[in-house]
């Protein structure tokens, strides 16, 4: 179907004016055994089966959101039959429209227009339905399910992400060009995601960026689980976007007239108005069960068998589970393949275009690294700053910005102007400070693809954005997190800027790699291993000048030997390691020989133990009575130390040398703590 001639003359309801969803209380049926393409009984009979699948498979395992998915089922068959261009056959198409169900409650509803679209989804996967091994999880999760696109759950994220993804969009629609780049990011949000705080921060970025093909379709349907959004809201939604430099359409109550739908989407789709879009669509959830439309109930309390019952009569259909004709679903799935031709000849025009192959390439950096030389003394946030500088010609997707500490985090690349509406081609982001927003837009760049972003803040406001990074972490996202001013080295700032527990954080969210370097040298060497990574990657990086003092070596591996010895061995991080390495002075000069170890990043190490335990040992040799040294808390230390200096309380306002040393971080007490433990 052609996308300017998308909207004919259909309606969502039946020809004999039987089994729709005006019909409460009716049981009458309609024929639905067609196979020619789409029409308004085919169209009819798509949506009664993505609202029964929203029942049925609640109810086949007990669990789940059916109420708004049933009253949304409409809207996203108008999506993805008639609005989106999308090809089943290539969910990855680069040039696909993006389509993010920031409403996660109700995966529900895209796996059922995955399963009708023909994505690969099968009834046996929808009877599996939050079940384990399943491709339909209890929220969309990105490379789990095709044709999912972010991982989506906490409420607010996908709006996030979806601003992200549409920032992608057009940074590579002008680097590229619209033969190459030229789609729309589609979302359908709920009230809690609006009224998550960051969704707030999302849409003041986006309105300001004007990312006009940013759709967002507001499903108001006035419910959460306690009830009514009055218990707690009263925001004039309309106005607040409004000032956020949205343009905002109030399309009432016709989410059951499909002619009407796809007239809304594709008007914002192809207006010409530079901001981004709000469709303020108002529904009932539930619709149309007699038993719980419009009522809080019916959001996420699966309906019983009877309830389920009730609702198919009043649609018409068979009273029979996972009700799905194979005439209905082929010809959906037939005509999903309107745009084969459009992805192909995309594919055609990408192959041959040099730019889009280096964007889409993995880099080769290591040649380009920057060397710094031993006794050289530079804070590793300035560290990194000259590694992207440095990396920069030869990593064409990078992308940099920070939460208003540009210059702070070493997030600033050089000869890069600002990302903005007037310069969409700018590759330097100004987030504003929002750490929240500038995590989850990351996040939906990264899995948009042909983008690295790497976004920095001090480490103590992780604090602020740990959702999106741990939702990086679990759709495998290649983002950089930058976080600089990583101890109480911060100084006068005092503890409400001082990071105590936030190294123990990061470190226990799964498949986030996390690296302190000690050194300018192992800094350049962990860029390498962020770029090469597949997936998101955080560095900790100090505010004051540390000496180098390696060759930046222990990256790879996650530890190294920086100086060996053979009595006790001082295992530390980040600029812990220099003073590990005074303290092994002192304890020399006693005749104590201690072996220094590096160990930037525990979750290496713990993949080279799991390769080869060998090599694992040869660092930190079991034989060796081990003390491990680290500004933050002392939490999980103990799983490669007999004992630990550490910090385990909040810090306090001082110069940051004196914080350091009334905290015991350093050498004359590592010193005494490791004759301590070789005495005991």
């Amino acid at each position: 179907m052609a996308r300017g001639t998308s909207c004919r003359s259909r309606c969502y309801r039946p020809r004999d004016g039987r089994g729709s969803a005006e019909g409460h209380g009716r049981s009458a049926r309609t024929d639905y055994s067609l196979t020619v393409p789409l029409d308004h009984d085919i169209d009819r009979a798509a949506v009664n089966i993505a609202r029964g699948l929203a029942m049925d498979a609640p109810l086949a395992v007990k669990s789940g959101h059916q109420g708004t998915a049933m009253s949304l089922a409409p809207l996203a068959h108008v999506l993805y039959s008639r609005v989106m261009k999308h090809d089943p056959a290539r969910p990855d198409w680069a040039d696909r429209d993006r389509f993010v169900l920031s409403a996660g409650h109700a995966s529900i509803l895209q796996y059922a227009m995955l399963y009708l679209q023909g994505y690969g989804l099968e009834l046996d996967d929808l009877r599996s339905f939050r079940q384990w091994g399943s491709a339909t999880p209890g929220h969309p999760e990105a490379g789990h399910t095709a044709g999912v696109e972010v991982t989506t759950g906490p409420l607010g994220q996908g709006i996030a992400n979806a601003v992200g993804l549409a920032l992608a969009e057009r940074h590579l629609r002008a680097r590229l060009g619209s033969d190459l780049c030229d789609h729309h990011t589609w979302v359908i949000a709920g009230d809690g995601c609006l009224m998550e705080g960051v969704s707030h921060e999302a849409a003041s970025f986006a309105g300001h960026q004007k990312l006009s093909r940013l759709i967002v379709i507001f499903d108001d349907n006035g419910i959460t689980i306690d009830g009514g959004t009055g218990l707690a809201c009263s925001d004039d939604v309309v106005k607040r976007f409004d000032a956020y430099g949205w343009s905002v359409t109030n399309l009432g109550s016709i989410g059951e007239d499909l002619d009407a739908l796809e007239r809304a989407l594709v008007t914002a789709r192809d207006s010409d108005d530079e901001r981004p879009k709000l469709l303020v669509l108002r529904t009932e959830v539930g619709v149309p069960s007699p038993d719980w439309t419009g009522k809080h109930e019916a959001h996420g309390n699966p309906f019983t068998a009877e309830h389920v019952s009730n609702t198919k009569r009043v649609m018409g259909v068979p009273d029979e589970p996972f009700w799905a004709p194979e005439a209905i679903v082929s010809a959906v799935r037939s005509h999903a393949k309107r745009f084969v031709a459009e992805s192909e000849a995309w594919t055609r025009r990408a192959s041959s275009s040099e730019e889009w192959r280096a964007l889409m390439a993995r880099p080769d950096i290591a040649g380009s690294l920057p060397k710094f030389e031993l006794g050289e003394s530079i804070a590793t946030r300035v560290a990194v700053q000259k590694t992207f500088d440095a990396i920069l010609a030869v990593t064409p997707g990078l992308v940099s910005g920070s939460a208003d500490l540009t210059g702070n985090t070493g997030t600033k690349l050089s000869g890069q102007t600002p990302h903005s509406a007037a310069n969409p081609s700018g590759r330097q982001i100004h987030y504003g400070i929002r750490e929240h927003a500038m995590g989850s837009v990351m996040v939906g760049m990264a899995l948009h693809g042909g983008v690295i972003p790497v976004g920095g803040t001090f480490f103590v406001f992780f604090d602020y954005m740990k959702p999106p990074v741990r939702l990086a972490a679990l759709s495998s996202a290649r983002c950089v997190f930058v976080f600089s001013h990583d101890s109480v080295g911060v100084g006068e700032d005092g503890p409400t800027h001082q990071p105590i527990e936030h190294l123990a954080a990061l470190r226990a969210i799964p498949d986030l790699q996390v690296i302190r370097p000690c050194d300018a040298n192992e800094t350049a060497q962990a860029v390498r291993c962020a770029i090469e990574h597949d997936g998101p990657t955080a560095l900790v990086l100090s505010r004051q000048n540390l000496p180098v003092v390696c060759d930046g070596s222990a990256v790879a591996a996650g530890a190294a030997i920086v100086r060996d010895g053979t009595d006790v061995c001082l295992v530390a991080t980040g600029s812990e390691v220099s003073v590990a390495l005074a303290a092994a002075d002192q304890l020399a000069a006693s005749g104590v020989s201690a072996r220094v170890v590096s160990m930037p990043s525990w979750d290496r190490f713990e993949a080279l133990g799991r390769r080869d335990r060998a090599a694992y040992d040869a660092v930190l040799d079991p034989a060796i009575p081990t003390l491990s040294v680290e500004a933050g808390s002392t939490l999980g230390w103990h799983k490669y130390a007999d004992d630990c200096v550490g910090i385990d309380r909040f810090g306090a306002s001082a110069p940051g040398a004196v914080v350091l040393e009334r905290l015991g971080i350093n050498p004359a007490h590592v010193a005494e703590r490791a004759q301590a433990l070789l005495s005991r």
